[in-house]
């Protein structure tokens, strides 16, 4: 059953807090907008304004001056200077001097319509078409016709009309001044805000005089203009065109005047399009770095995720595969005691057969039996880390020579050995037998992984890392390494045997095919020397173990010198410490076949207390290390004090790769591993004690 992974959310923090932010930004910029839109149109309507107030005067005045002119010819005509002799024609009877400001032409007609003199032979305009009616005008009011050709000049015109009154006070008739249309508009050609401005000038019933409004026909009234029931809004009105416009308007009370200025909204928006579209492009960029910045920032973080996961499966990995290697090792050392017994009796039972007999042939196979059993021992420690082994530093290519070099003579058909060395003279410091033993095993799973042939590459190479790196099983601290590297072209591994695949007696070969300790010994073993395993595998492609080992910077251990024969004792007195009794009885019994004088405990604290008493008895101190009361490297730490020349055995199948550090920092002289043969433990006690004399 794998281990579950941490759920990865449906939708990244990052990207909720850039949305938001995107939201943040696009609401801000859209409400500067609308109110910079708002702003604009009231800027624009206030310029307006001011330009109609500017024009409304402007023709108010012009009107004014001309009215004031025209009542000056009325008071002419009051005094009846103005007017010629009954006798002269009409079409002579041009005033002596027409002095009005903006007027082109001048008639005079009296109250039943007719003519009775005229500035130039040009036709009157219609007196019905005057607002208010020629004949309800007062002495102070002003009357303005609709437009008309002016047949003099040929421009179109208005004109003013106002009463006078003959000598006796009663209507005598009207003063007709006409002027051009273009005098109503003054200055607006030159004044106007843009080239989409409009004016136009209505007389109070709503009849257009001068300008246009938007390309209206020239009949629409200032009533049409507006859609029924529309307001206007910071100066924007709906004209009946469907059209938004600005609309600025002025009454002329006087003269019954409506003035009209109007500006095309998109045109007078055209400024506020333009920032908004600068503005738009760059929040489109800001979102679009904003966007990047946050993928960046997802990417960065998936990738802490799957770190973080890829750690947590690790670590999930290191402690069952602990929990197992201890439940391991325990079973291993219990076991190795009665092993242990099994093969020192066994030993002195064979010394004592005859050659050839079927007593020694029995002996023979329980030997080779326990000998097999050692070596599963062995293995299950290997996979626990908790053998007793020596650490030396050693170089590696040698070993690996080795390993190629016993494949070579037993593979199968089909199998190519290939070597591709890259790191040379590199040494490691640990057990030489182990490496060994890791590259054996993974050879020989690469070629059982290739039953019908393939290609079975060994290879090394130097790996510096400078930063912490994560691996399929493990985690490499910076340093150097070994790369050390097995492959082969096999079907691949399945991503539910990876999982298990350095479990203990986890096997996917057939039953009786393997014991499932392989590749358990091979974690063990780099685990030990405190490396990393990285394992790739392509289904249909094969797979690729790449074993990370710390490289050593010492100087090579000189090779031990072999002995092959068995030295016997010469009476040393001996003191022998287990607390299983089997086993002190056992190595009494063949202490004393060796030539010594064994004297046994099963309690180290009563072993400790002899010692105290007769310091100079004992030659050496042959002690387990795993006790109950009293470990082995203790009871060594006590015994320093009084006894600190007295050589220290210590004696263990089992302690992790530490024991030798502290066997080494309390004093002990030279570590075995359990189960001991005959000959292995007098070679090293003939070694430990060849200078020292024995006891008396």
């Amino acid at each position: 059953m794998t281990d579950p992974l941490p759920p990865r959310p449906a939708l990244p923090r990052i990207w909720i807090v850039a949305g938001l932010a995107a939201l943040s930004l696009i609401a801000v910029f859209a409400t500067g907008l609308w109110h910079l839109r708002r702003e604009t149109l009231t800027s624009q309507a206030r310029e307006l304004s001011v330009l109609s107030l500017a024009l409304a005067d402007e023709l108010d005045r012009g009107l004014q001056s001309v009215e004031i002119g025209m009542q000056a010819v009325r008071l002419e005509l009051r005094v009846g200077e103005l007017l010629p002799d009954a006798d002269t024609p009409v079409r002579q009877r041009y005033p002596h001097d027409l002095k009005l400001p903006l007027a082109s032409q001048l008639w005079i007609i009296d109250r039943r319509g007719n003519l009775l003199a005229a500035s130039s032979p040009a036709l009157s305009p219609d007196p019905n078409s005057f607002s208010p009616g020629l004949k309800t005008l007062n002495d102070t009011d002003t009357a303005l016709s609709r437009p008309f050709r002016d047949f003099a000049s040929g421009q179109p015109s208005i004109a003013l009309a106002v009463r006078y009154n003959d000598h006796q006070g009663a209507l005598g008739g009207w003063l007709i001044a006409a002027l051009p249309v273009e005098a109503l508009r003054g200055a607006f050609s030159q004044a106007s805000p843009a080239a989409d401005a409009r004016m136009a000038v209505f007389r109070s019933d709503g009849v257009r005089l001068a300008g246009s409004l938007a390309d209206q026909p020239a009949s629409t009234t200032a009533a049409e203009l507006l859609l029924p029931g529309q307001e206007q809004r910071h100066g924007v009105a709906v004209l009946n065109d469907g059209r938004q416009r600005l609309v600025a308007q002025r009454q002329l009370q006087r003269f019954g005047l409506e003035l009209v200025l109007t500006r095309d909204i998109e045109a007078a928006l055209a400024p506020w399009r333009d920032v908004a579209w600068f503005g738009s492009s760059g929040l489109l960029l800001l979102l679009a770095g904003l966007a990047a910045a946050a993928h960046r920032i997802a990417r960065a973080e998936q990738r802490r995720m799957d770190s973080q996961a890829a750690l947590q499966t690790q670590l999930s990995r290191t402690n069952k595969l602990e929990s197992l290697g201890t439940l391991a090792g325990g079973v291993a050392h219990d076991f190795n005691n009665v092993l242990a017994a099994v093969l020192g009796y066994a030993e002195m039972a064979r010394q004592s057969a005859t050659d050839g007999s079927r007593q020694a042939r029995q002996l023979d196979h329980v030997l080779q039996a326990a000998l097999r059993g050692k070596s599963l021992v062995e293995r299950i420690l290997s996979f626990s880390r908790s053998g007793a082994r020596s650490a030396t530093v050693f170089e590696v290519q040698p070993v690996i020579d080795e390993v190629l070099g016993l494949l070579a003579a037993s593979l199968r058909q089909g199998v190519v050995l290939e070597s591709r060395f890259e790191a040379p003279g590199v040494r490691l410091n640990g057990d030489p037998t182990q490496v060994f033993e890791a590259v054996m095993n993974l050879c020989t799973n690469a070629m059982q992984a290739m039953p019908d042939g393939g290609r079975l590459v060994v290879s090394t190479a130097r790996h510096a890392a400078r930063t912490a790196e994560t691996v399929s099983h493990g985690q490499i601290e910076p340093g150097d390494y070994l790369a050390l590297s097995v492959s082969d072209e096999g079907a691949g591994i399945a991503a539910t045997v990876m999982e298990h695949l350095f479990e203990p007696f986890f096997t996917t070969r057939r039953q009786h095919a393997g014991t499932g300790l392989g590749l358990a010994v091979v974690h063990g073993v780099v685990a030990e020397f405190g490396g990393a395993i990285d394992v790739q595998s392509v289904a249909g492609q094969g797979a690729r173990f790449t074993l990370y080992l710390p490289e050593s910077k010492g100087e090579p251990a000189a090779a031990p010198a072999t002995t092959l024969d068995t030295p016997i004792g010469n009476g040393q007195t001996l003191m022998v410490v287990d607390d299983e009794s089997a086993l002190v009885e056992l190595a009494e019994e063949l202490l004393a076949e060796l030539g010594y004088e064994p004297v046994g405990y099963t309690d180290p604290q009563a072993a400790l207390d002899a010692l105290r008493n007769e310091p100079d008895r004992y030659d050496a101190l042959l002690t387990d290390e795993v006790m109950p009361t009293m470990s082995g490297t203790q009871l060594t730490e006590a015994l320093r004090a009084f006894a600190p020349h007295l050589p220290v055995l210590l004696v263990s199948g089992y302690g992790g790769p530490q024991l030798a550090a502290r066997a080494v920092a309390v004093g002990v002289t030279r570590v075995l591993a359990k189960p001991l043969r005959r000959a292995e433990l007098a070679q090293a006690l003939d070694q430990l004690l060849r200078v020292t004399p024995p006891a008396n």
